[in-house]
């Protein structure tokens, strides 16, 4: 929360939380940063249609974050939230992909090389036009694991600019273990004395 809220172009916070949680989540939150937490869905996109439920019509740009890429660097919430401004109506920070990837059959038999050249690894935040999100929310049919996938069902190109390595997601024991071990080092980002 401290690495989002540091990043000047983000006005209003709001986290869905589950809806057990809610109080604790805004009690939790509250010290590090303003926050307003609703509760919310079932999955991914119930939450984040929870959540942009409540984003006031005067906020034209909408950043949506997941909490397991808590060390995101504000440097990247600005390149996509400037990204946006810039003219862009959906917009991901991206990695190249470095390992080699193979395509595989149900029975594990491999099938072929996929071209990395061509391939991202898509972190958070994803910027986008508040009025393309919510048009992109209200078209979904089926849940979605990422926002920009469901823009770009609307036919709507998505920018890619520069994630950041310091953006990885926190899924697996060893993920925590890193990040750890990276809140333990100097800020990278944070100006020398």
């Amino acid at each position: 929360m401290r690495r989002l809220a540091a990043a000047p172009s983000v006005r209003m916070i709001v986290v869905a939380a589950p809806r057990a949680d809610v109080d604790a989540v805004r009690a939790l939150l509250a010290p590090v940063a303003p926050v307003t937490v609703v509760a919310g869905g079932a999955d991914r996109q119930e939450s984040v249609a929870a959540a942009l439920a409540i984003v006031p019509d005067e906020i034209p740009i909408v950043l949506v974050h997941d909490a397991a890429r808590c060390l995101t660097p504000p440097s990247v919430t600005e390149r996509v939230a400037a990204a946006v401004r810039s003219g862009d109506d959906a917009v991901i920070p991206v990695l190249p992909v470095v390992d080699t990837i193979k395509e595989v059959s149900a029975g594990e038999v491999v099938l072929g090389t996929v071209d990395r050249s061509v391939l991202r690894a898509v972190q958070t935040p994803q910027g986008f036009r508040a009025s393309v999100l919510r048009a992109a929310h209200e078209a979904a049919a089926n849940s979605h694991t990422d926002d920009a996938g469901a823009v770009e069902k609307l036919g709507i190109p998505v920018r890619c600019v520069p994630g950041s390595d310091l953006a990885l997601k926190i899924t697996r024991p060893l993920d925590l273990a890193l990040a750890i071990h990276l809140l333990a080092m100097p800020d990278p980002e944070a100006p020398a004395v």
